[in-house]
């Protein structure tokens, strides 16, 4: 083979290769975009539970539960993570209203029963966080208002900051969209996540409308105009402790930082029900509960 041809070859190689790459990428970014749209079943509960719809801003019709409690003085809103629905918040939406807290629980736009062609990591799922947040105190005007929020649903909490809240928990929340794209992508490709990372991130204005520079919840920390707990696993690999920490750096007194030894990105009631009552419960009774009773 001459040395022209092996040239030729190895080119015609590289781009082939290149080709698949992109192709790879492409198709990996429509799946983490998809709509997450499922039957919301109500399960046997022992509190009530009321159905409700809401229209956002976000162009969605998001479907609700309400979960009344008797001489409730607050509320708290329930935030689920990506791909899921507001059945994955049921077992906290169980200890709050035990406690003696109304609950909200929604389905965010794209996920469950809710409408919606996209999931933008955040950024229009925040109108359906401030929709929420209207909806409460619309049914409660004298309460107190809370939001406990995981993964995608803190980070849309976040953007839709400053929000009229009065307590705020926020459970393995991603940094920036260039962070949580590198932490996955480097779990499942090793080295190849930094050349991966920009295909994906290349997608997001023109198949979302929305920037990498757009989707950083971390920029938002210093908007939040109430106390804020922030809570992560110790091995997560989604958001590394220490990028859970710079939130918690980065946002304003009063707040508070929880860890959970030895775990990842899972639910983190459900992998320690008593460090997270012990934590999170104490939180929000400080902030909201009147006590000029």
């Amino acid at each position: 083979m001459s040395r022209l041809n092996y040239w030729q070859t190895r080119a015609s190689a590289l781009l082939l290769g290149l080709v698949f790459v992109t192709v790879a990428a492409w198709q990996a970014g429509s799946i983490l975009i998809a709509p997450a749209h499922r039957n919301v079943d109500k399960p046997n509960l022992d509190f009530p539970v009321y159905d409700a719809r809401l229209n956002s801003e976000s162009g969605a019709e998001i479907a609700v539960w309400y979960v009344p409690a008797d001489r409730a003085e607050a509320t708290v809103i329930l935030l689920h993570p990506v791909r899921s629905d507001r059945r994955a918040m049921l077992g906290r939406a169980r200890l709050f209203h035990r406690a003696g807290y109304a609950v909200v629980l929604i389905d965010l736009q794209a996920h469950g029963e809710s409408t919606g062609r996209h999931i933008t990591f955040g950024y229009i799922e925040r109108h359906d966080v401030s929709a929420a947040v209207a909806y409460a105190r619309k049914l409660n005007p004298r309460h107190r208002i809370g939001i406990v929020a995981s993964s995608l649903g803190g980070a849309a909490a976040l953007m839709a900051s400053p929000l009229p809240i009065d307590a705020l928990v926020l459970e393995s929340v991603y940094t920036t969209i260039e962070d949580a794209a590198k932490n996955r992508l480097a779990m499942r490709t090793g080295p190849l996540s930094t050349l991966l990372t920009p295909l994906l991130l290349w997608q997001l204005k023109p198949r979302l409308g929305v920037s990498s520079s757009e989707l950083r919840p971390i920029d938002f920390m210093a908007k939040i105009e109430a106390p804020v707990l922030i809570a992560n696993g110790e091995i997560d690999q989604h958001t590394p402790i220490a990028q859970a920490r710079q939130l918690f750096d980065t946002a304003d007194t009063p707040k508070q930082w929880v860890v959970f030894k030895g775990a990842a990105h899972t639910d983190l009631l459900a992998f320690n029900a008593k460090h997270y009552e012990n934590e999170v419960l104490p939180f929000l009774d400080r902030y909201l509960r009147f006590r000029d009773k």
